[in-house]
């Protein structure tokens, strides 16, 4: 089963990757609802880099609500209007309702938003399987709706303007 997602935001495609590897930026989509803290005793990196594995517990409203192990890795594709850059997590849920899955593909991909560079084309796409699918897809699929929102919503605070070089 699937859940797509696709809408232009306002940033760039840079800070869009970029925010895409910020652990306290992939918080806030989900943030205040669903919360991520490590299950390590270290804390969660500034920044994922491909390759990444890590287990995280997911929490709503303070209460547990499962264990998830990320597995972080990109890419990039040429389509017809130019790169996209691919981030997966081809991770699986390990506790609660979301284990039940048998398969969990997440890909999230940005480029230049055609005629606008200025902003950003995102896509998503969640794949699941597994006897439990059908039951939890709606509850995905609301959620998907809201993490949505909270992007268009989130993307304008991703710009990232570098320091201006010191002019002594």
């Amino acid at each position: 089963m699937r859940i797509l997602l696709k809408h232009v935001i306002d940033c760039d495609a840079d800070a869009a990757w970029r925010a895409l590897h910020s652990p306290a930026a992939v918080a806030e989509l989900y943030g205040p609802l669903l919360t991520m803290r490590p299950l390590a005793p270290t804390p969660l990196p500034t920044r994922w880099e491909p390759g990444t594995d890590a287990a995280v517990q997911l929490e709503v409203a303070g209460l547990p609500a499962g264990r998830q192990f990320l597995h972080l890795s990109d890419r990039t594709a040429t389509e017809r209007d130019g790169h996209v850059r691919i981030l997966r997590d081809s991770g699986i849920p390990l506790t609660g309702p979301l284990a039940a899955l048998d398969v969990w593909d997440h890909q999230m991909a940005v480029s230049p938003a055609p005629g606008d560079p200025a902003r950003t084309l995102w896509r998503e796409r969640l794949v699941i399987g597994g006897a439990a699918a059908p039951v939890l897809w709606p509850g995905l699929w609301a959620l998907w709706q809201w993490r949505a929102a909270r992007i268009r919503g989130l993307a304008p605070s991703w710009a990232y303007d570098p320091p201006e070089p010191d002019a002594g």
